[in-house]
């Protein structure tokens, strides 16, 4: 099935297919968003980390190698790469925002030099690729990346990374409200259970996005 009708939504289930895609590496950027150490970590109890393996293992099997590919890809290409990770200024956290503070899987705390909060070493930034910080789900919230983007002439950003329904759902609808043309990278992305990132997909695609493959979305390039 090709990204024209793939993840239709009822909105959209009768839409007409949207037009071709032409990516300019000049004005096109990749966002990766927060594919941190801390999320591939065992969890408190051996119970909790074989309720997340199917997770990891997507990680480590999927997720995290076509990510290599894509970033290797936008780097031979010209595109501007970027990262988004979640951190705090402040040691104890206070500079967070609320949905960060609240108990339950959301509440992170992960001062800005811990090594738990950098980047997967697979996906390490190079040389002078920017790297943003938030305390916030989208990345363009409470962060420079919108300044940043307009100043490099930026017009489509592509997105990839974790946790679909959450920190890659929010970051596509602030940069949709931007006027950016935005493609989500399905087989570059991840939420905790397949069942989750598959609705969540659906539930954005057309008309925050376009939903695609690794393969086509480097078909897209002029």
């Amino acid at each position: 099935m090709s990204w024209k009708t793939a993840y239709r939504s009822f909105y959209y289930a009768t839409a007409e297919e949207p037009d071709d895609i032409r990516l300019d590496p000049d004005t096109t950027a990749l966002l990766v968003v927060d594919i941190q150490t801390t999320y591939l970590e065992d969890k408190e109890t051996p119970e909790e980390t074989e309720r997340w393996r199917p997770f990891f293992d997507h990680m480590r099997g999927t997720v995290i190698p076509n990510n290599q590919r894509l970033i290797a890809e936008c780097r031979e290409r010209g595109v501007e790469v970027i990262f988004a990770r979640i951190a705090c200024q402040k040691n104890d956290g206070r500079d967070r925002s609320l949905s960060q503070k609240k108990p339950g899987f959301n509440y992170l705390l992960l001062p800005k030099d811990r090594p738990d909060g950098q980047i997967v070493p697979e996906l390490a930034p190079q040389g002078d690729e920017i790297v943003v910080m938030k305390t916030t789900d989208s990345a363009l919230t409470g962060t420079n990346l919108r300044l940043l983007l307009h100043n490099m002439g930026i017009k489509d950003v592509i997105v990839s990374g974790i946790f679909t329904d959450q920190c890659i759902s929010s970051t596509v609808r602030s940069l949709a409200d931007e006027s950016y043309g935005v493609v989500v990278v399905d087989d570059c992305c991840a939420a905790a259970t397949l069942e989750l990132h598959k609705r969540e997909l659906e539930i954005i695609n057309m008309i925050y996005c376009h939903v695609v493959q690794l393969d086509e979305a480097l078909g897209f390039f002029e």
